[in-house]
């Protein structure tokens, strides 16, 4: 009995989860795992490596922020190539659009060993495109892209991403049972099956391509009342002529021509007379094409599976620069992953609200001072226009009244 206790703790132990990847830019040489892009005919915009404006902490919340706007950012680090087969995939990080971004992507790409780093652009081939993008009010979403069979296939739900300027977690979850769950903050955004979710494969069911309506199937539930009869006086011109109308005093036939009343709305028009409607007795309610297996279908219970994950890589464009990327974590433990966002991400990001309020409420009480003086000054100025005009009248001669 103990030798089995044993050999199922050893088992247990085997299969604990592993972080593969994670980056909290803590060290001050952080670019020296980094490669910036040089693609040609792009312009990149360079990272600041600092904890931003307001914050929790100053050194634990220190990450890489965009500084310049309407640049391209492109940069990429390697970590030990491995395979989610079997086992939970879990990709997270930390994005806070301290600039109250306007336009401009907030999400990473994950590669295979193949990326060529220096080269890395909007056109290389990437395995997952996770996070936030903001364009305007129309555009505030979570991107889930899949590279699936070398075609990249977007999320069919509509994931609201936040649009604040504190610091958010990212979270995204993709299991081998191809189920998946993204999470921000800790909680639930949305969760469901990828391939119900995402169109890497055909549909199961297609319209058979032989099947046809009859042609004696009537879908009308209703029709109209073949013994209903029009009635003899239903005929009614829409406008008439004035009865109340007379011919002005100073009316000249020769001058003026013929008179004639003016036309009025008829009160007795009862316009477009139709049958009423009465329910269809042949009626056999509305045809369903019917669907056969599509032949092109084929289940994958892989869809999940990447066989080389290697390579983690910022590749965005942004108009209004200033947002914080930090927490980079790739992880096949969820527990492990909620663990660590709390421990890092969670663990600042109250202090570094309540550092922005106190910094919005100075701001808001020097404004307030600003517009006081200005206004007294205003004040003085009017005061002493005043006093300038007092003294002119004292200054003007006297005359005397002729």
């Amino acid at each position: 009995m103990k030798i089995c206790l044993f050999l199922a703790f050893v088992g247990l132990a085997l299969v604990e989860g592993k972080i593969h990847f994670q980056e909290n830019f803590d060290a001050a040489d952080w670019d020296s795992k980094w490669v910036q892009s040089a693609h040609e005919g792009k312009e990149f915009g360079k990272f600041l490596h600092t904890p931003g404006k307001f914050y929790g902490d100053a050194e634990k919340d220190k990450g890489i922020q965009t500084s310049q706007d309407a640049r391209f950012y492109g940069l990429s680090t390697k970590f030990e190539p491995f395979s989610n087969e079997g086992k939970p995939l879990v990709i997270q990080f930390s994005v806070k659009h301290e600039q109250n971004i306007d336009c401009g992507g907030g999400y990473l790409k994950v590669f295979n060993c193949d990326l060529e780093q220096t080269d890395m652009h909007g056109e290389s081939p990437y395995q997952i495109m996770f996070g936030p993008d903001i364009c305007g009010p129309g555009t505030k979403k979570v991107h889930v892209i899949f590279n699936y069979k070398g075609q990249n296939h977007l999320i069919k739900k509509d994931i609201r991403c936040k649009d604040d300027v504190y610091s958010h977690l990212y979270t995204l979850i993709v299991n081998p049972d191809n189920t998946y769950e993204v999470l921000i903050d800790n909680e639930k955004a949305e969760s469901g099956e990828l391939e119900a979710d995402w169109d890497f494969l055909p549909p199961q069911k297609i319209k058979d391509p032989e099947a046809k309506k009859p042609e004696d199937w009537d879908d009308r539930a209703t029709i109209p009342d073949p013994e209903d009869v029009k009635p003899e006086d239903w005929e009614q011109p829409e406008h008439i002529a004035d009865p109340d109308a007379t011919k002005p005093e100073d009316w000249d036939d020769e001058m003026d021509g013929e008179w004639e009343p003016p036309m009025i709305d008829n009160p007795e028009y009862k316009g477009e007379w139709k049958p009423k409607q009465i329910d269809n007795p042949d009626y056999k309610g509305p045809w369903v094409h019917p669907e056969i297996d599509n032949p092109e279908y084929e289940a994958d219970s892989n869809i999940y599976k990447f066989d080389d994950i290697c390579t983690v890589g910022l590749d965005l464009w942004q108009v209004k620069s200033g947002t914080i990327f930090d927490n980079f974590l790739i992880s096949d433990d969820i527990a492990e992953a909620k663990k660590v966002g709390e421990e890092t991400w969670g663990a600042t990001k109250d202090a570094a609200k309540k550092m922005k309020e106190e910094q919005d409420e100075e701001e808001r009480k020097k404004a307030e001072e600003e517009a006081k003086a200005a206004a007294d000054d205003e004040d003085k100025d009017d005061d002493e226009d005043l006093d300038d005009e007092d003294e002119d009248d004292l200054d003007e001669p006297e005359h005397d009244e002729l």
